[in-house]
């Protein structure tokens, strides 16, 4: 199954010398949103946006998606030949 992976956002959070006690304790995140971000659950735009105004960075710096290799790829019907 493909999937959205929050990787990039862990990278950009330790690139940024902000832990996930600052995130919690001094920024108001919740551990549920953490936890969310840590097993790769769905989080909403709005968040996302938050993400990236907090660490001044793009979507690609908090979410990656990663295809699954078993899955055809389908093509595009909306194409017209």
């Amino acid at each position: 199954m493909a999937m959205i992976v929050y990787d990039p956002f862990w990278r950009t959070l330790k690139d940024r010398g902000i832990s996930t006690y600052k995130m919690i304790n001094k920024l108001g995140y919740s551990s549920g949103t953490l936890y969310r971000l840590r097993h790769n659950k769905g989080i909403s735009s709005r968040l996302i946006d938050d993400l990236c105004k907090l660490l001044d960075c793009r979507v690609e710096d908090i979410l990656e998606y990663v295809p699954d290799p078993e899955e055809p790829e389908t093509p595009d019907t909306n194409e017209s030949p």
